[in-house]
């Protein structure tokens, strides 16, 4: 019978702790990646191409050349014009965005150089607030077309966006119209505007300075539109084609002009920039 009786040195084993973080699960194809190995491949999936989400200063290093950006407008932040409060404060809101980002609010902006080629840039980070545009983003660009218009070089925006920021209210949605005139005064004087979308741009950004480009270019699987697909279902009670609103559906339907890979992008930009601007 004593050979069925476990010997009390047996189960003195140390249990091997393994550091949470060292993993990442893909969130298309749902494999297991070692996080090291993405991050080394520009956050993307070497499983099947995913394009993660990556933050706005992580895409400024990999689309400028270094040490060629000097932010403009850092200064600007959100008066709260609505005193808007839900479980907490909107400036508690805020700050508790800042912190977990990094940034002052949800775009930088500023002067760069792409390749040896001046530009205007205004990237977006859906990390704050999810990317929503206020009166601040708004003023961004604006003043980014503008400074662009003034410089004489062209405009590039990367938008990542939910859309508008309802705790702004109609201070939100009237950057639309701010933002497009701006577009419209700068294609006036005949300088270049591209537009970049990556995952996801939705709602005010969309229906705004996004699809105003000249050229229009969107990373692989990158979730485009206005409403989310489950609110177009319950409203046109059909059921939606497979893929829609990924940017490859919208590049075959003419809604936008490339999908480029995030390894491609930088080379891609200077290029358009030499044989347009």
């Amino acid at each position: 019978m004593a050979w069925f009786k476990k010997s009390k040195s047996i189960g003195t084993e140390k249990k091997i702790k393994i550091p949470e973080g060292l993993w990442v699960k893909c969130d298309s194809c749902r494999e297991i990646i070692y996080k090291k190995e993405i991050e080394k491949n520009l956050r993307i999936c070497p499983k099947c191409n995913y394009h993660f989400r990556i933050s706005a200063r992580e895409r400024l290093d990999l689309l400028i050349d270094e040490g060629s950006f000097l932010e403009i407008n850092a200064g600007i932040s959100t008066t709260d014009p609505l005193s808007f409060k839900d479980k907490i404060s909107y400036k508690e809101r805020i700050e508790e965005n800042r912190q977990k980002s990094g940034l002052e609010e949800a775009a930088i902006s500023g002067q760069a150089i792409i390749e040896g080629r001046p530009v205007i840039i205004v990237i977006m980070d859906f990390s704050f607030m999810g990317g929503s545009m206020g009166s601040v983003v708004g003023e961004k660009v604006v003043r980014a077309a503008e400074a662009a218009i003034e410089s004489g070089v062209p405009l590039v925006t990367v938008a990542s966006s939910g859309g508008a920021r309802m705790q702004e209210g109609i201070f939100s949605l009237m950057q639309m119209a701010r933002v497009s005139a701006a577009i419209a005064r700068l294609n006036d004087t005949g300088l270049l505007y591209i537009s970049v979308l990556a995952d996801p741009t939705f709602g005010g950004v969309t229906a705004s300075f996004a699809m105003l480009g000249d050229i229009i270019i969107a990373e692989p699987r990158s979730l485009i539109g206005f409403a989310g697909p489950r609110v177009i279902e319950q409203t046109i009670k059909q059921q939606l084609p497979e893929d829609f609103q990924r940017a490859e559906f919208l590049l075959d339907h003419g809604m936008i002009d490339m999908v480029v890979d995030r390894k491609e992008l930088k080379k891609t930009l200077s290029q358009l920039i030499g044989i347009l601007a």
